[in-house]
């Protein structure tokens, strides 16, 4: 099992210990604001499954009916969290307005909190770790499950206080206030997972940063070549897709060509370790005089 799978394994396990915990917290106080807290984590839980089947499958070499790879399955699963925690935000704000109608005092609540916020120091620490090891290792699925912990945690501490204020004030009608500002902020994190996902599966190209930095590369590595143009890249999961045409002088030969591929080749795949390039070689009659100049 690769480290990307033990840490999407990782996630299934917390996001059952923290869903006992809140769950044990909202039971012990009856707060309405804890228990649309307990009812994220059942997200958390579904989501960090569906995040260790679609890199199991996204870690699958290519084959003959996906010659490509099979890595926006990472994508997809993000997709799913997405709409994973969009519904969890509707089943929190239905409930959270149903405890608006009557609000009830809190019972144990000193235990009941101290529960809650040892459960979201839990998440807290899970989520720095997948949101670092999945952009190190070009995870999404990491990533998303990483940000949706984050958006819990948030919430969590929000919650931790507002019922810490109620509890001081008396003015119980926080706690289902509570709960529906939770429910908006989880809205939003849905819809922005998706947004992020769908971009992915939509072949978006790499960021402006890391395209400058193959063009240099490009540029100083193609030594006996005139330019490059035509640069495409798009990402999906762990891979990088870049494919380009290079310009040559005439009178290259096919072995010279190579050579000047290889080279650039070599090159980007130490920037970028997962890519997968394509290079069409042109005469210089096809040249452009535009894209990527050789130094």
């Amino acid at each position: 099992m690769t480290t990307t799978m033990k840490l999407a394994a990782g996630s299934i396990l917390l996001g059952v210990a923290v869903l006992a915990l809140k769950t044990l917290a909202w039971w012990l106080t009856g707060s309405v604001a804890l228990l649309s807290d307990a009812l994220e984590s059942i997200v958390n839980v579904a989501a960090a499954i569906a995040a260790l089947v679609a890199i199991g499958v996204a870690q699958r070499p290519a084959d003959q009916g996906h010659p490509y790879g099979h890595h926006k399955a990472e994508f997809i699963s993000a997709v799913i969290e997405g709409v994973l925690i969009i519904l969890a935000a509707l089943l929190i704000l239905h409930q959270a307005w149903a405890a608006l109608q009557s609000p009830r005092p809190l019972e144990q609540p000193g235990l009941g909190l101290a529960i809650n916020a040892f459960a979201s120091v839990l998440n807290g620490l899970w989520c720095w770790v997948l949101i670092r090891e999945g952009r190190r290792r070009r995870s999404p699925a990491l990533v998303a499950d990483g940000k949706h912990l984050m958006t819990d945690v948030i919430s969590s501490m929000g919650v931790l206080a507002g019922i810490g204020l109620a509890l001081a004030t008396g003015w119980m009608i926080l706690d289902p206030i509570l709960a529906m500002l939770v429910g908006v902020n989880i809205l939003w994190s849905g819809w922005k997972v998706v947004t992020a996902s769908l971009s992915g599966l939509m072949d978006e190209a790499v960021s402006d940063r890391a395209l400058s930095e193959i063009r240099q590369i490009i540029s100083d590595r193609a030594e006996g070549a005139i330019e490059a143009h035509d640069l495409r890249t798009r990402h999906a999961g762990r891979a990088t897709f870049i494919d380009f045409h290079l310009v040559v002088d005439g009178q290259t030969t096919v072995a010279e060509a190579h050579d000047i591929c290889d080279r650039i080749e070599a090159a980007l795949k130490e920037y970028l370790p997962d890519a997968q390039i394509t290079i069409h070689v042109e005469p210089e009659h096809k040249a452009k005089h535009s894209g990527v100049l050789v130094i």
